[in-house]
């Protein structure tokens, strides 16, 4: 690349962004991002901005580290290539130990994969050809909650519950239902009593199961916290009851952590986190902090030994799964969660982070702060008396319109979303602390002042 590279020349006319409306940039600039160091990054007139979202949920131990970069450079040199199909690689065995030991119960058996929605993927046809195996062939179908996001290709867009982004690609993969989420805020049962709307919304998941017919459910698939939607956690009780529900339907149960792992929650899995034992977990974006693309799904022994029976194997894979680079990278990062005890920071300033951005409910357009770790979502409302929404059009005008410009212009780069009620989410580098959460929460609430004057 040269002095005289024309990036948004290139951008606007040979880059395919993801999930963009590109008329946008008919008449404006394309942001372009050039650098990162710590909770900050910067853009090509040299800004810098609060990194609010880790990159896309990725970046848990910020920007910049150099002994990530220099690992996989360093691998690079070594062996810089070579696929797991019948083969194994040193830095992809000892990844996949490491995350065996740090996975709940038995969950000892690590398929690499590149990403998050590749790992749902492999889950859900780990899962079919699981039944297939053990004699139950019919069970194929999965079930999932009500507005999740769970990848981009067609088994995970399938298991997704958000029907606008589905709706292009249709006709899809056949699937099961969407049952209801965990958005105590909104809902429509029990809005009184958590105990009792957590015990509600996981026997919404044994009646999916009761009405497809539990012979052809195979697999159940739920964040530790939901993200789209803006960060429901789980009510009391409601991981019990699920662990109950899959066991006595044959169920299996994949904790999809693709975003939870890795310390948003403050422990390497959410499973632990919350204390249930899954039979499969999703996990990708912070197992890197995102230095290079890895994914994984990893299953208990029940699960594995049947494909250990001669002349069994799983026909699936992926050219650069468990890539030797990539897993020499995360191998570093993990190293450096343990030695800076990055898990126990995240518990240790989840209190803190959570009383500051709460000093926003006295906004008259925040109806509700929610979330855990260092995952949190806060929810916008017209009417807090009531909780009434915004309309689609106001939707668009204040989180497209006014919302993300004033954000990012005063520094904050994190997500406004309406995917469901429009949400402002934040998840920032595990390494924040009371200076970056107070940034947040002033910056916001510009921003919001801002939005409730222009509406």
């Amino acid at each position: 690349m040269t002095d005289s590279f024309d990036v948004q020349h290139a951008a606007k006319n040979h880059l395919w962004m993801h999930f963009t409306q590109h008329a946008n940039f008919e008449h404006a600039d394309v942001p372009v991002i050039t650098r990162g160091e710590g909770v900050h990054i910067y853009d090509s007139a040299g800004r810098q901005y609060l990194d609010g979202l880790s990159g896309l949920f990725v970046v848990q131990v910020g920007h910049g580290r150099a002994e990530l970069a220099e690992a996989g450079a360093k691998q690079a040199k070594e062996l810089e290539f070579f696929p797991l199909w019948t083969f194994a690689t040193e830095p992809a065995a000892r990844l996949a130990e490491r995350l065996a030991h740090e996975a709940p119960g038995d969950l000892n058996r690590v398929f690499f994969t590149t990403g998050g929605g590749e790992a749902v993927e492999t889950a859900w046809k780990a899962a079919k050809q699981y039944f297939k195996l053990t004699g139950k062939p019919e069970k194929t179908k999965a079930i999932s909650r009500q507005i999740a996001y769970h990848g981009t290709t067609h088994g995970a867009l399938s298991i997704t519950g958000l029907p606008d982004i589905k709706a292009p690609f249709e006709p899809l993969v056949p699937s099961g239902r969407h049952v209801a989420n965990t958005n105590f805020y909104r809902a429509p049962e029990h809005g009184d009593d958590p105990l009792a709307f957590g015990r509600w919304a996981a026997d919404q998941i044994e009646q999916a199961i009761l009405a497809e017919g539990p012979e052809t459910v195979a697999a159940l698939f739920l964040e530790p916290v939901q993200n789209s939607g803006g960060c429901f956690p789980p009510p009391p009780g409601y991981f019990e009851r699920v662990r109950e529900i899959c066991d006595t339907y044959d169920v299996l149960w994949v904790s999809d952590e693709v975003i939870c792992a890795f310390g948003r929650l403050g422990e390497t899995f959410g499973a632990t986190r919350f204390g249930y034992q899954p039979d499969m977990i999703t996990c990708a974006k912070g197992m890197t902090s995102g230095y290079a693309p890895i994914g994984a799904m990893i299953a208990t022994d029940r699960i594995m030994e049947p494909f250990l029976q001669p002349g069994v194997s799983f026909s699936h894979g992926y050219t650069f799964g468990g890539h030797p680079v990539s897993a020499a990278v995360a191998l570093a990062n993990l190293d450096v969660f343990d030695r800076e005890k990055l898990n126990l920071h995240v518990r240790e300033n989840e209190g803190a982070f959570r009383s500051t951005l709460e000093k926003l409910l006295d906004l008259d357009f925040v109806g509700d702060v929610r979330g855990e770790g260092y995952f949190y979502g806060i929810e916008l409302v017209k009417d807090k008396a009531t909780k009434e929404s915004f309309t689609d059009e106001e939707s668009e005008r204040l989180l497209r319109g006014i919302l993300t410009p004033e954000l990012f212009g005063h520094g904050l780069y994190c997500r406004a979303d309406d995917r469901g009620d429009p949400v402002i989410q934040l998840a920032p580098p595990l390494i924040c602390g009371q200076a970056e959460f107070d940034q947040m929460e002033q910056i916001i609430r510009a921003a919001v002042t801002t939005a409730q004057s222009a509406l």
